[in-house]
């Protein structure tokens, strides 16, 4: 049986280069960074070689590097961070309801602590209206979070224009980038970014490692405690094979933007097109231009996911959906909701991402065995009987073209 990954989204499976530099970080070069002596000095020169790698790879300066155990810690580290250190300015936060849980949890925690927080709708393909940002903003905005590109269905943001509108206020933009970083270019001072959310795992580094760029002068406050490493931002001895490997991967995966966004686009464009070809009642779900390279999200009508989704892992195909019942909870994707899908269809949804590995074979084999699985979980659906008799074979609003 083919084995098939297409769950890029999610993780990726770490760089032969990036593990091999690692393992002589575990093994050779083993000292405590914040050590004075020559083991110290040796691990202290390789965290500082990457932060470098780290800092050129979105136009920022080494020492506006934070290195953190991931995105969630670095969405965490701005919101908290800015909230707390500017509260005597203001006390009002600005973000989108498409944003990964990471900030939006972490927004829900602070509005139970006095903050006041707006979320920001979006278009039925996932876009933030810049005009939305500027009419939400108040005399107590202090800061403003819209994440890059979408995680569930790769719809990338204005970012330029949001930032020119926070940038013009005075107020602070963060940007969770987890998804965009190695896959589309990210500059901070294109952009107009003063806090930014970096997951290494996203783009053949390791897991357990990210970082937050934070724009020199920025007033942001730590959110543990315990020691004085990154600049008493972020205490704890540092995670040096994580940091090294992070350092290589995103170093890699920037080279590689050019080559891999023409040819993951190819692949995804085929994909799309090809199941939208094959069969009835799908959706394009996301904007049909302005989206990751990588990213293709589908809704099919009288379909549940999770049942997609087993019958293609039995398949070797891995792939995701937007519903979130593997979590415990019966509700479907928060995304797809807020982009105007109803609950049969965001039910029904199938996220494939790709990679850097994957090839043109196993798209094909994809666009081979997913119309059968279709076809044989309706066959099981009463709803989609009674439609097929009806001689109806397209749902209105539930198709969108990729081009």
């Amino acid at each position: 049986m083919k084995k098939v990954y297409l769950d890029h989204s999610a993780t990726t499976r770490t760089d032969e280069d990036v593990a091999k530099l690692m393992m002589e970080y575990m093994t050779e070069f083993y000292g405590n960074p914040s050590s004075i002596h020559s083991f110290g000095r040796i691990t202290r020169k390789a965290v500082e070689e990457a932060r470098e790698k780290v800092a050129r790879a979105i136009g920022a300066q080494p020492d506006e590097i934070i290195f953190t155990s991931g995105g969630t810690e670095a969405d965490n580290l701005a919101l908290r961070g800015v909230a707390y250190a500017n509260k005597k300015r203001g006390n009002h936060i600005i973000t989108s309801v498409i944003e990964h849980h990471a900030v939006l949890d972490t927004c829900k925690n602070l509005a139970r602590e006095g903050f006041d927080i707006s979320y920001l709708p979006v278009d039925e393909h996932g876009r933030v209206n810049p005009e939305d940002v500027k009419n939400a903003i108040t005399d107590k905005t202090i800061l403003i979070s819209v994440m890059h590109a979408n995680n569930e269905i790769g719809t990338i943001q204005p970012l330029r224009e949001i930032g020119a509108i926070a940038r013009e206020k005075g107020i602070y933009l963060h940007s969770d980038t987890v998804q965009s970083i190695g896959k589309i270019p990210v500059n901070v001072d294109e952009l107009n970014i003063d806090l930014l959310s970096i997951s290494a795992h996203k783009f053949y580094g390791p897991k357990g490692i990210g970082c937050l760029y934070m724009r020199k002068g920025a007033r942001v406050l730590p959110i543990s405690f315990g020691g004085a490493q990154e600049r008493k931002r972020r205490p704890g001895t540092l995670n040096v094979p994580g940091i090294v490997g992070f350092g290589l991967a995103i170093e890699k995966a920037v080279a590689s933007i050019q080559e891999q966004t023409a040819f993951q686009s190819r692949l995804r464009d085929k994909l799309i097109k090809e199941v939208k070809n094959k069969i009835d009642y799908v959706r394009l779900n996301g904007h049909p231009t302005e989206r990751l390279p990588n990213n293709v999200n589908l809704s099919f009508q009288f379909i549940e996911g999770e049942s997609l989704l087993l019958s293609l892992d039995m398949k070797g195909i891995a792939a995701s959906s937007g519903s979130a019942c593997t979590s415990g909870s019966l509700d479907p994707s928060h995304v797809l909701l807020a982009i105007g899908l109803s609950h049969e269809i965001a039910h029904g949804s199938l996220r494939m991402t790709l990679g850097k590995d994957n090839t043109e074979e196993e798209i094909d084999y994809v666009i081979e065995v997913l119309p059968e699985i279709v076809e044989r979980l309706r066959a099981m659906s009463p709803l989609y009987a009674d439609r097929a008799k009806s001689g109806n074979h397209q749902t209105k609003g539930c198709c969108s073209n990729v081009h």
